[in-house]
């Protein structure tokens, strides 16, 4: 058993706005209550509408809508499906799904907030430009990172760049270069007004130009890329390589198990994180992030990773040689595995091809990433039921009433990556409360290995590459063996469960068709693309395919960018919104807007 010690602190805040009357002598005067008119007044009403938007990044990772946002991007890739819909035909139309559709309204909720400060940034008195200009600059990065979400979802969606205060039914489709070319230009300006302070939980200049890196690559501007990347890199950063943090003393741990505590993620020695968001135990209920799931009468906060992530190892599926009941929900092992549900099993890929390399193997690799430490391997589960025959030994899957259960039930659990520990004992194990990653500095580097394949230079996209293999032990690559492939293999090894999955194999997959690569062309992104062929290269619940509940794996190529949800769409009277090819209503579409004032 691996055994881990906590602790943590936060302080974040949230605010309340909009309230509207036809009439202005209905309208009471805000005095008593926080509106538009009385929040963006100064410096700390905009402060704190920033602060909001900074608790929507939590959400990203964590909370009510964590299985849209975090959960969503990694069910529909490579390395990852959803368990309880594996056929994308029944679980994606109609096209109002909870799942898709929340993750889309809520994205432009928050759009919508930052939209509100930038709107009305002149409103209130400034000490100085700078003070102006900084507080714009952030506003403009969230706009930005959740249109770049957006857009590597959706593909062409409604871009809307100001404070609506009224109706609006008339809405239009911007294209997805139209929405990128735009968030460019903004963060191109917000780079030079971030300020280069670290505070946790706060973008700042070196997160901006992070993000900037990534959309460059979304725009095929691969040199613009590289300099982005340079800024970063050659800024205050370093890779960890040494033990730090909470856990340091521990030998039996790596390098890589410190870098992934939640307790160390913000800490200042952690000069590898660029901007990670604060979600801790200890805040007041107005900074919690809550889950819709419930544990008997307790409501819980945090985040869901070993739900969603780990096996079903606690559940009644599971048998023992006589056919009864293994392992149950109780114990120390319960309270360090979770009750994984899981809504996304990790891929046999994943957890065991993944690492062979060099004539090394997932249980021989040097890589530290893989290192018995890190894992939970299915082999390690044992039956923790006094009351079964099969009491302390490991559980055989062989006994189980449906072999394909195995695909939920038992599986390797990256444990480096989920595991969190429940501050509130008394609440259901799911992922406790935790600070998480949005940027890291190893994803600067493999972005910019990404940006010189793209342009042919195998040499320096190796080396970048290397950097990050070589950090955790794993045996370097030459220049002839980067691939595409490589690349995103490469990132799920680093970055699984961090990085958004989807939205970086949908951006991959417009580079290829934009540039005519290997078959691929933005006519027939529908029909063929990327996404899709990567995916059933590694999901072997894809490529096999397995069949669970009813339903068979499946996925078609026009399933790789979501459906706009059939409300939106059917209630912008004054206009047309367009649907994704493949869904229903995309015969009614027009011609997307291709320019953005």
């Amino acid at each position: 058993m691996k055994r881990i010690y906590i602790t943590s602190m936060i302080l974040t805040v949230s605010l309340l706005l909009q309230i509207s009357c036809s009439e202005d002598f209905l309208k009471p005067e805000p005095l008593s209550f926080l509106s538009p008119d009385n929040v963006y007044v100064n410096k700390a009403g905009f402060e704190s509408a920033l602060a909001s938007m900074r608790k929507n990044l939590i959400m990203d990772s964590h909370g009510a809508q964590a299985n849209s946002h975090m959960l969503v991007e990694t069910q529909m890739s490579d390395i990852g499906i959803n368990t309880f819909h594996m056929d994308s035909r029944q679980f994606m139309l109609p096209t109002n799904n909870l799942l898709y559709t929340t993750t889309f309204q809520v994205m432009y909720r928050y759009v919508k907030e930052a939209n509100v400060a930038i709107s009305r940034i002149d409103n209130a008195t400034w000490t100085s430009e700078a003070e102006r200009n900084g507080v714009l600059a952030e506003a403009l990065w969230h706009r930005s990172y959740w249109y770049y979400r957006l857009v590597n979802s959706w593909g062409d969606v409604p871009f809307i760049g100001e404070e609506i205060k009224g109706a609006k039914l008339d809405f239009v489709t911007h294209s997805r270069w139209a929405i990128l070319k735009k968030i460019q230009t903004d963060m191109e300006w917000a780079v030079q007004w971030m300020t280069t302070a670290k505070v946790a939980g706060v973008p700042n200049k070196y997160a901006g130009y992070h993000l900037l890196s990534k959309i460059y690559l979304a725009n095929c501007e691969f040199d613009k890329a590289i300099n982005a990347c340079n800024e970063v890199i050659n800024g205050p950063f370093a890779l960890m390589r040494n033990r730090f943090g909470i856990d340091a003393s521990i030998s039996n741990c790596n390098v890589m198990w410190d870098l992934h505590r939640r307790e160390n993620k913000n800490l200042t020695i952690n000069t590898e994180n660029i901007l990670a968001v604060v979600n801790r135990y200890e805040a007041p209920t107005a900074a919690k992030v809550f889950r819709t799931y419930t544990g008997g009468t307790t409501t819980l906060t945090g985040c869901s990773s070993m739900r969603f992530y780990n096996c079903t190892w606690w559940h009644s599926l599971a048998r023992d040689s006589q056919g009864k009941r293994p392992t149950i929900d109780q114990g120390p092992v319960y309270r360090y595995l979770g009750r994984g549900n899981p809504d996304c099993p990790m891929v046999a890929w994943m957890c065991y091809d993944a690492w062979n390399y060099g004539g090394q193997t997932w249980d021989n690799t040097t890589d530290l990433r893989r290192a018995d430490t890190c894992w939970y391997d299915k082999h390690e589960i044992i039956s923790n039921n006094p009351a079964s025959v099969d009491f302390g030994k490991p559980v055989n899957p062989k006994y189980l009433a449906d072999l394909n259960d195995s695909n939920t039930v038992y599986f390797a659990m990256w444990c480096m990556k989920t595991w969190n520990k429940t501050d509130n004992e008394t609440a259901t194990p799911l992922g406790g409360d935790a600070d998480w990653y949005v940027f890291r500095l190893a994803e600067t580097y493999l972005n910019r290995a990404e940006a010189y394949y793209w342009k042919g230079q195998m040499g320096p996209a190796a080396a970048d590459i290397n950097v990050v293999r070589e950090r955790a032990q794993a045996l370097p690559i030459t220049a002839d063996e980067v691939t595409l492939n490589f690349v995103f293999d490469e990132r799920a090894r680093e970055l699984f469960i961090e990085e958004k999955r989807h939205n970086e194999l949908v951006r991959a997959s417009y580079i290829l068709a934009k540039l005519n690569r290997d078959g691929y062309t933005l006519a027939n992104l529908g029909t063929k693309n990327w996404c899709q062929d990567r995916s059933y290269s590694r999901n072997h619940f894809l490529s096999t395919p397995i069949t669970r509940i009813g339903y068979t794996a499946w996925r078609e190529p026009f399933h790789s960018l979501f459906p706009i949800p059939d409300q939106v769409i059917t209630a912008n009277t004054g206009n047309v919104i367009n649907q994704n090819y493949g869904y229903t209503g995309y015969e009614n579409n027009v011609a997307p807007v291709e320019t953005i004032d």
